[in-house]
């Protein structure tokens, strides 16, 4: 079932991610790919992420789609202005691409490319809009085009994010703006995560969680201590503590699937989000462990 589908008929959505590599051996994306294939609905390709210099999002999609699976653009606002963003846009659809996730992106001084000149020229909720003008067959300014897009259309939120406020405002402008599905930031306290989904349900979006994998005590406390809106639980930190340094992992991916499996049965959200950072060939693992496959 199609990615679009599998949310808009009220099943449970799971979608992995790709990280395009920085440089042009792709052969370990090729093989995620492969592993991906027929198990997830879609893989959402990062747009340089964290602002690092990588294969562009709109080649490796179209590699994606080649291989069987459904991809999901990410474009961000850094590093292109409102003329290059449409047409990308424009680009990617005559590719055959249909879902894309907006963002407005990391600033340049997180990633490779400090001296870089950050565009920003729009931001996310703006190019919501753009992407809704498109659909409607009209660029940014107005104007008709020849031939308009059918993009189904998303963007990113932190429920853990503290204050909240500002997020929850921000959520309810990117809905106004179009946006019909969201994928969020790495989520860790389930009971926090419900109470945010109580507000998300006076819309009509669908909610991905975002589920990242921790692979130590290490990567645990380094999230609560750089990532804004990421709060690893200290229960969470002692069960890694507990299961030593050569069983972390295998206790992350347990966490994650068992985190996968309590949001489905409970009906808290429309599916999730896999982030296997640096270990993507574990996805069907937790996928397995989470009674998904």
């Amino acid at each position: 079932m199609k990615f679009r589908e599998a949310l808009d008929s009220g099943g449970f959505a799971v979608t992995a991610e790709i990280g395009p590599p920085k440089g042009t051996d792709i052969s370990g994306m090729l093989h995620h790919m492969e592993l991906l294939r027929g198990k997830v609905h879609a893989a959402n390709v990062t747009d340089n992420q964290s602002a690092v210099m990588r294969i562009s999002s709109m080649a490796v999609c179209r590699i994606a789609f080649e291989n069987g699976l459904e991809p999901i653009l990410q474009m961000t606002c850094r590093d292109r202005n409102r003329i290059g963003l449409q047409s990308d846009l424009l680009g990617a659809h005559i590719l055959g691409l249909r879902n894309v996730l907006c963002m407005t992106g990391d600033y340049v001084s997180t990633g490779d490319h400090k001296d870089a000149k950050p565009v920003y020229d729009v931001e996310s909720v703006q190019l919501l809009r753009i992407v809704a003008d498109l659909n409607q067959g009209k660029d940014m300014s107005g104007n008709e085009l020849k031939g308009g897009t059918e993009f189904y259309p998303g963007a990113v939120v932190t429920p853990e994010a503290n204050p909240l406020e500002p997020q929850l405002l921000k959520f309810e402008k990117k809905a106004q703006a179009g946006a019909r599905f969201f994928q969020t930031q790495a989520i860790f306290d389930l009971e926090k995560f419900a109470d945010f989904m109580k507000y998300a349900r006076q819309f009509p979006v669908k909610i991905l969680a975002g589920i990242v994998v921790l692979k130590s005590v290490g990567m645990a406390n380094f999230m609560n201590r750089n990532v804004p809106g990421i709060r690893v639980p200290q229960d969470l930190i002692e069960e890694l503590k507990a299961a030593g340094k050569e069983k972390a992992l295998d206790t992350g991916l347990n966490i994650a699937a068992r985190h996968i499996r309590q949001l489905k049965e409970g009906g808290i959200c429309d599916g999730v989000h896999i982030m296997a950072i640096g270990i993507e060939d574990k996805v069907p693992v937790i996928m397995e462990r989470a009674g998904l496959i």
